[in-house]
């Protein structure tokens, strides 16, 4: 969606974030992390401003355990 960040899954992280022809912020998150839900503001802002310079990613890591292990997130 245009302006807000990019929910990103073990499945598409390659694709969108690795292959992307844009740099990129992956925000690596939980629900039950508090200075992630404090972020979180920041990052749909900075999704907002800078649509078309910038790709803005979210990875869940409880939902994807695969490519936070990866990076050691």
């Amino acid at each position: 969606m245009p302006g807000k960040p990019l929910d990103i899954t073990d499945s598409t992280f390659d694709a969108e974030v690795l292959k992307s022809d844009l740099p990129v912020l992956v925000d690596f998150w939980a629900s039950w992390c508090p200075p992630c839900r404090v972020l979180a503001p920041a990052v749909d802002d900075l999704a907002s401003r800078m649509q078309g310079t910038l790709k803005v990613c979210k990875v869940n890591v409880d939902d994807n355990p695969t490519i936070a292990q990866a990076y050691s997130i």
